[in-house]
């Protein structure tokens, strides 16, 4: 047993519940991991028969009841991955101040604040405190810079814009709305867009925020009667405000409302409002619509899922900025097999670190083979472009030119997207490579041909069961 009764090196804890927060995130929204999770103490591990203990801090006994009640299940199974037996969690409560978080996450979290007692008085003048204290200027995380976001063909335009944005805000792209599947590096974005503004005027405020913390702000408004004092700081304070997963306002009318108002003072007075999502305005439902032509009145711009080549550029981005030895072969096995998710990706990579670490071996291929559970001999086949096109028209009854012809026939387009679809999910080209397979169609055909059978995988039965069908011939 080590220092301190411990079974692992306490300099070592930062990064095994670094680890475990990023297995968590796949599994708890966002706002959960920020509101109830990130800000325990991880205070140490133990072995104990065939399974460790891992011990944990709460500042509240609230949040400690929450957390078993609610996440227990979901933290110790992050922990069993990492540590590679049964792990059991244990919460103390250590009373006083909130605790800090002792593995900031993207961007840095709060602990949760306490339920104000019922018999609170309610006083009109006293300093508005929002649910969130800490200052939304406090949260912009240093670390995520432009010179530190690795840009590909699936991020360029995006990169771009962020970077006009900071350089000259609120003139030529106000509001600025990107959006992507989750864990592709928006929120990377939008703190960079803060450092680099800030670095050219150090004077200006900046405000960064979750669109559930604007909710919960205002309710708390509402609740205090202190709704002047809430619109003047989000109408009065800032030069910039950048909102994350503008999606959560939909919905909630008052919230719509008083943030459609908070745009339209923000905007008329030349000030840069930045926001992101995980889809375009037009595809978040229960927006109200004047809300969404705000949105579009701007320049709105999508992240796509990295190509393998970005996909290692990044893996090889953060190994040299934590000092971790990664071998070529492995970089490319990661980059190979986890597709879509760069915080999926980074998050192997932190794994594998603290794997490393506690067996006093290097990253190896055997290692990240263990890691995604893949052996060799299971290892997924290579299809090509022509397989897959010689699969689609099998199922089909076509000819494969006729995938490549110019035919807008339903028969022949239908098949033209799933083919396009399957080539883009199941190959290493890129949209413009695929467009040249399929007759010279442009990128823009391409996504419209994948985004139009991702979505017809979730609504329409006869889509997914060709779809389904021409992966058993594949």
């Amino acid at each position: 047993m080590s220092r301190n009764g411990f079974d692992i090196d306490p300099s070592q804890f930062p990064e095994l519940w670094r680890a475990a927060l990023l297995i968590i995130q796949q599994r708890v929204t966002p706002e959960q991991v920020r509101a109830w999770i990130a800000s325990l103490r991880f205070l140490g591990t133990r072995h104990e028969n065939e399974g460790w203990s891992v011990r944990l801090a709460s500042g509240t006994q609230w949040q400690r009841n929450w957390v078993v009640e609610h996440h227990q299940t979901i933290i110790e199974d992050a922990f069993t991955q990492i540590l590679g037996a049964p792990a059991r969690i244990s919460i103390e409560v250590i009373p006083g101040e909130a605790l800090e978080t002792s593995a900031p996450l993207d961007p840095p979290i709060q602990a949760p604040q306490a339920q104000r007692s019922p018999s609170t008085p309610m006083m009109e003048e006293r300093p508005f405190e929002p649910v969130f204290a800490t200052s939304h200027e406090d949260r912009i995380d240093p670390e995520h810079k432009f010179d530190n976001y690795v840009v590909g063909a699936s991020n360029q335009f995006a990169h771009a814009s962020a970077i006009a944005v900071a350089e000259k805000p609120a003139q030529e792209y106000n509001p600025l709305f990107l959006y992507s599947a989750p864990g592709l590096g928006k929120t990377h974005l939008l703190h960079a867009i803060a450092n680099h503004f800030r670095s050219r005027k150090p004077q200006a405020k900046v405000a960064y925020l979750s669109a559930e913390q604007f909710v919960n702000e205002m309710v708390e408004a509402v609740k205090t009667q202190q709704m002047t004092r809430f619109r003047n700081k989000y109408r009065n304070s800032y030069d910039m405000i950048l909102i994350d997963d503008i999606q959560f306002l939909a919905g909630k009318e008052r919230s719509e409302e008083e943030f459609f108002h908070t745009f339209n003072a923000l905007h008329s007075s030349k000030r840069q409002i930045v926001v992101t999502s995980d889809r375009p305005p037009k595809e978040i439902k229960e927006l109200e619509e004047r809300v969404k032509t705000r949105f579009l009145c701007g320049l709105v711009a999508d992240i796509q899922a990295p190509e393998i080549e970005t996909r290692i550029a990044i893996l090889r981005s953060k190994a040299e900025r934590d000092d971790v030895y990664l071998p070529d072969e492995v970089a490319t096995f990661l980059a190979t097999h986890i597709k879509s998710n760069v915080r999926e990706l980074e998050g192997t990579l932190i794994k594998l670190k603290a794997q490393a670490s506690l067996t006093g071996a290097e990253i190896s291929l055997e290692m990240a083979r263990r890691e995604l559970k893949i052996a060799e001999e299971e290892l997924a086949p290579t299809f090509t472009v022509e397989s897959i096109q010689a699969a689609v028209a099998r199922h089909y009854h076509l000819k494969i030119h006729d995938l490549k012809g110019a035919s807008r026939a339903r028969v022949v387009a239908r098949p033209r997207q799933i083919a396009i679809y399957l080539t883009r999910k199941y190959t290493e080209l890129g949209l413009k490579e695929i467009g040249a397979h399929f007759g010279g169609r442009d990128h823009s055909t391409v996504l419209h041909a994948c985004e139009t059978i991702e979505t017809g995988m979730e609504s329409d039965p006869a889509i997914r069961e060709a779809v389904e069908g021409i992966q058993n011939l594949l």
